[in-house]
């Protein structure tokens, strides 16, 4: 598989998912058993025109052959690949660039997952004067996003595209004109969807097999399986999802066919209808008419009440963290009361960690001689603290790598943390978590501050976010990476948001009411209380 390979890494408290340095072509190949599972999925004759854009190593031509089909073409841009029994099949040569004459009954393979900023300069360069992709892609776009359209270009009238990806792209804005395209041209008969089954060694991106048709007609349905289990596929396991048996960790659904300018959600169609739902319950005016697939969305968001910030980055956070050291008056001063992201719960957090900060201080002398103790502290770490990524700038060891948003954290506003990133494989609830006015968030951390003009109280918003509906709404239309949520500005800020009709007696009272009740539970962390709250959001949003 020619993609990014991802890593889960522990970092300063935080899980963080890191893109390794990669070979030329990112390649990652297809193990034997998926690759005789997607072959299995195709509906063909022996003659029919087989096409594989990047054969890799082969393994797919190697099994067709065993099965006994022989008009077989391939493309593989790394010659060091290409097998010498594959000689008569494989073109050493770009497929995105190739000027190919034939139209196929299929297309088959792994087509290579790499981002813009990851390409070689020659790919980079072959791009830029590709019609078809400086028609409907840019450099925000993925690589394999031109090797899924032109491959349905290449197919014959109800040809078929069989390819295994990540999920990643069924949801982002800038893959919006491939999926377009898609639904304008045919449609997808099955989606196999694995979540964070390891699929192929070290790589934690949640994984898709799909079979499309090319199409002018239509079918309603398609048949999701979605296969929840975190261990190693089988054959056995593949032969029972391909005939849809009921085991453990699967699920077999029909979803709607997706639809133009949507994101395409991997989910039942009753789970569609509550979040549609949701969303217009968040509607400027909350009456307007409820339908299920309309692609508009005038919804408030999180955004238009709140403004959000990322946390501060210190660079190394053992060096700054205290842990009940001594301090002389002077030091105590020069702390930041911290929130960690192992720390919050919802509503509400546990702990709180001192940190030195000494970002005020230019003069090393300064230190050495009033804040004795941070400075025997700090130079235990300074050969680590002087390699710290600086963000192009020359920053003493002592000083906190990267402000950002300080002022905004430094101001007497109350705040809501929540961790920056959240597995949530075992969870069902987010932990936006209450901080009070003094509190800090270190980089594994988001906060979240109401505007000026936002009437509704931060414990009203507090609730809200911790509601399950936001919960599932992120689940389904948040950044999910595999079972990681993203909580940066820009997925908090696109959640849907209830604002309350000042003029309504009834929902002043039902959101007085909340805050009440938030403020309570935040207190005595009362199940009963917790049930109250959500009781009321249930007028609201029902």
């Amino acid at each position: 598989m020619n993609e990014i390979k991802y890593e889960i890494k522990q970092k300063n408290d935080i899980l963080i998912v890191e893109e390794p340095s990669k070979n030329k072509y990112g390649q990652y190949f297809t193990p034997e058993i998926i690759a005789d599972f997607m072959i299995n999925l195709a509906d063909i004759e022996q003659n029919s025109k087989i096409l594989e854009p990047s054969s890799g190593k082969g393994i797919f031509l190697d099994l067709f052959l065993e099965k006994g089909y022989k008009n077989l073409s391939a493309f593989e841009l790394d010659k060091n690949l290409i097998a010498e029994r594959h000689n008569d099949i494989v073109k050493n040569e770009s497929f995105v660039s190739s000027d190919i004459k034939d139209k196929f009954d299929l297309i088959i393979g792994n087509p290579p997952y790499i981002r813009w900023k990851n390409l070689e300069p020659e790919l980079k360069k072959e791009l830029s004067t590709n019609h078809l992709w400086n028609k409907y892609f840019n450099s925000l776009c993925d690589y394999s996003y031109i090797f899924i359209l032109k491959s349905i270009k290449h197919l014959k009238e109800n040809g078929q595209l069989i390819f295994i990806t990540p999920e990643y792209w069924l949801n982002t804005t800038h893959s919006r004109t491939l999926r377009n395209f898609m639904l304008q041209n045919g449609y997808f008969e099955e989606i196999y969807h694995f979540n964070e089954t390891p699929i192929f060694d070290n790589v934690t991106v949640s994984i898709i097999i799909f079979k499309y048709i090319k199409s002018k007609h239509k079918k309603p349905f398609i048949n999701l399986t979605k296969y929840y289990a975190n261990k190693k596929l089988t054959s056995t396991i593949l032969k029972k999802l391909q005939k849809k048996e009921n085991i453990e960790f699967a699920k077999h659904i029909e979803i709607s066919q997706f639809k133009e300018n949507e994101n395409w959600l991997l989910t039942s169609n009753d789970i569609k209808e509550e979040m549609k739902l949701f969303e217009n319950k968040c509607k400027v005016n909350a009456v307007e008419e409820y339908t299920l697939f309309s692609s508009e969305k005038k919804y408030v968001t999180i955004g238009d009440v709140c403004d959000i910030g990322n946390g501060l980055v210190s660079g190394l956070d053992k060096a700054f963290q205290l842990n009940g050291e001594l301090l002389n008056e002077n030091e105590k001063l020069k702390q930041l009361k911290v929130v960690k992201a192992k720390d919050l719960k919802p509503f509400y957090y546990e702990n709180i960690t001192n940190y030195i900060f000494l970002n005020d201080i230019d003069d090393e002398e300064i230190i050495k001689k009033e804040y004795p103790n941070y400075f025997n502290k700090l130079a235990v770490y300074k050969s680590k603290l002087e390699k710290r990524y600086q963000y192009n700038k020359q920053i003493p060891y002592w000083k906190w790598v990267f402000l950002r948003n300080f002022n905004l954290f430094n101001s007497n506003k109350e705040r809501i943390f929540v961790p920056c990133k959240e597995r949530i494989s075992n969870k069902d609830y987010f932990r936006f978590s209450y901080a009070g006015t003094t509190l800090f968030p270190t980089q594994d951390v988001t906060a979240i501050f109401k505007k000026d003009e936002t009437k509704e109280s931060i414990f009203y918003i507090l609730a809200f976010l911790n509601n399950y509906r936001v919960f599932q709404w992120l689940v389904h239309n948040g950044i999910v990476k595999g079972n990681i949520v993203e909580f940066s500005e820009r997925p908090i800020a696109s959640i849907p948001f209830r604002k309350i009709d000042w003029d309504n007696k009834n929902e002043v009272a039902i959101h007085n009411n909340i805050v009440k009740l938030t403020k309570k539970y935040i207190e005595e962390k009362s199940e009963e209380t917790l049930k109250n709250i959500n009781s009321f959001f249930d007028k609201l949003l029902e």
